[in-house]
């Protein structure tokens, strides 16, 4: 098919003609000039499976639901930028110690704990992972002989050998340093078993550790009035207590953040949520002034502050640019992790969350029941990727985890799960865990190549 377009100072007139061999649309006037352009309305009926058709058609009051909060959070995101001043000089990075920084981190810092609530913030290039920033976090907290609390059960398989579940071979976990370790277990819903928590504290239970999102555990993600709950639980229990929050996927979520509920530090990974696609590594920790600085005193080194590291100008700006971007990106994710949920559980899958329910994070995890079917799921994605689509995921073994895992992200940025991607560890019951995606029609057409697979 073809449109016609037609220019001209005079009022233009629209008319549909049709002919045996096409249907044009012109846009006609006086002047002979037309501009020919492809149209493809006829045609965008067969873009989806009639399975995801069906599924968007019922999905619009959540899909507006969403774009009212991307418009609350992008304007908190907004007015923090302009609190900050941000200006293009703080693009410009630099190099050997930093000090000669233009003020780019210190107005990244300002509008990040402004976004979140905190006191205080840092988002720093040097964070190899949203598990390393959570690391610097903890080891702000605790000292020899006191306690950690999971309170969320079991954490993310990377913070295993961090905290010494897993032996880390003497490399210097939190176990290695005398640091004891509890965990609450969760109730039988997945959700946390409140009754349990009420009376978990101890003395010397000194940071206790909120993990917002499922991970790799068939549970719901907890909302931040949960976490609210959480942490009045716990200050009550004990006031000298810290909280602090795994804050990964589940940020700009919601139109609140944990800091804006009580907690003393959150940390996360800036190749997730907050940094909307662009970011092309890092992390952030923030919270309360006092425990930022001790974190970033993990990071670098006591005495060096906050204000030293080089960072590259581009970097610099995609951070900035990542962080205004990213509640738009988020509202698309949670769009494709609530398109997923529809489909999948109308084929007969189990998914977590339930379809049309409110998102806390950006994780939908599907219960595919067999090893099999997860390959098959994680290498449709891979297909249905813009990087690398020509290659076949393999399960195997990877840093910081206990079973085989395998990962389809054929993503512009190594790791990001800000764009489209799966993965999941080859164990039982065989989740899948879905996030990502800059628009839901991308897992809008990756869902027909999934089922087609299984």
């Amino acid at each position: 098919m073809t449109a016609i377009l037609s220019f001209s100072t005079s009022p233009i007139e629209f008319r549909a003609i049709k002919n045996s061999a096409k249907t044009v649309l012109s846009l006609q006037s006086k002047s002979s000039s037309r501009i020919a352009i492809p149209n493809h309305h006829q045609h965008s009926a067969s873009l989806f499976v009639p399975e995801v058709e069906s599924a968007v058609d019922t999905l619009y009051p959540e899909f507006r639901a969403i774009d009212n909060l991307v418009a609350c959070n992008t304007s908190r995101v907004l007015k923090a930028f302009q609190n900050a001043r941000v200006g293009s000089h703080h693009f410009g990075g630099c190099t050997g110690y930093g000090h000669e920084e233009a003020g780019g981190r210190e107005a990244l810092d300002q509008a990040f704990a402004e976004i979140f609530g905190a006191e205080s913030a840092i988002v720093r290039s040097q964070f190899f992972s949203g598990t390393h920033a959570i690391t610097c976090a903890l080891f702000a907290f605790l000292r020899p002989g006191d306690e950690l609390l999971a309170v969320a059960g079991a954490p993310y398989d990377t913070l295993e050998e961090v905290i010494g579940i897993r032996d880390g071979n003497g490399l210097g976990s939190l176990k290695d340093f005398g640091i004891k370790y509890r965990e609450v277990a969760l109730a039988d819903d997945g959700g946390l078993d409140w009754d349990a928590l009420e009376v978990a504290l101890k003395p010397q239970t000194k940071c206790a550790l909120i993990q917002r999102s499922c991970g790799y555990s068939w549970r719901k993600s907890l909302s931040v009035n949960e976490i609210s709950r959480a942490i009045h639980i716990i200050k009550s229990q004990n006031p000298n207590c810290m909280v602090m929050v795994d804050n990964c996927y589940g940020e700009f979520t919601e139109a609140i953040e944990p800091p804006m509920v009580g907690a003393d530090l959150i940390a996360g990974s800036s190749i997730k949520n907050p940094g909307g696609t662009i970011a092309p590594c890092g992390g952030y920790v923030a919270g309360k002034d006092k425990w930022v600085k001790a974190a970033a005193a993990r990071l670098s080194a006591p005495g060096l502050g906050v204000d030293c590291g080089s960072t590259p100008g581009d970097i610099m700006r995609s951070f900035f640019q990542g962080l205004y971007l990213s509640p738009q990106m988020v509202g698309e994710s949670v769009k494709g992790g609530l398109l997923i949920a529809e489909v999948m559980s109308t084929e007969g899958y189990k998914v977590q969350p339930l379809p049309r329910v409110p998102r806390h994070d950006i994780v939908q995890a599907v219960q595919l029941g067999s090893r099999e079917k997860l390959l098959a799921f994680c290498e449709a994605v891979q297909r249905s990727s813009p990087v690398s689509s020509y290659t076949k995921p393999i399960a195997g073994l990877t840093a910081g985890y206990a079973s085989e895992v395998i990962f389809a992200d054929g993503t512009f940025i190594d790791g990001s799960t800000s764009e489209l991607s799966c993965d999941g560890p080859l164990r039982e019951p065989f989740c899948v865990f879905c996030q990502g995606g800059t628009h839901w029609t991308q897992w809008g057409l990756v869902l027909g190549e999934v089922l087609r697979s299984l």
